[in-house]
C-alpha cells in the first residue's frame, strides 16, 4: 500500500481571486508582512498496488480528474506503507 500526498495549485500565470481576497483580509487584519497569497488543494489518497506503477497511477488520475491541466499544476509524494 501506498500513501500519496496531492498537492494542485493554480498555475503563476492565473489570477488567484480567492488568495488576492485572503491577502486583503490579512492586511486588514495589520499583517501587512503577507506579499502574496495562492490557494490550492491537498489530497491524500491510499493506493494499493497493480500493474501500473503508482507514479503512473497518480499520473493520470491528476491529468484527467483530480487537477485542470490547463490552470493547475500538480506534484506528490508518494510513500510506502510498511506492514500494510
Amino acid at each position: 500500500m501506498y500513501k500519496v500526498k496531492v498537492f494542485i495549485t493554480l498555475r503563476e500565470s492565473v489570477l488567484d481571486p480567492q488568495g488576492k481576497a485572503v491577502q486583503n483580509s490579512l492586511h486588514s487584519m495589520d499583517y501587512n508582512q503577507v506579499e502574496d497569497v495562492r490557494i490550492g488543494k491537498y489530497m491524500e489518497l491510499t493506493i494499493s498496488p497493480s500493474d501500473k506503477s503508482v507514479e503512473e497511477t497518480v499520473d493520470e488520475m491528476c491529468s484527467k480528474l483530480l487537477a485542470n491541466p490547463v490552470i493547475e499544476d500538480y506534484r506528490y509524494e508518494i510513500e510506502e506503507l510498511v506492514g500494510q
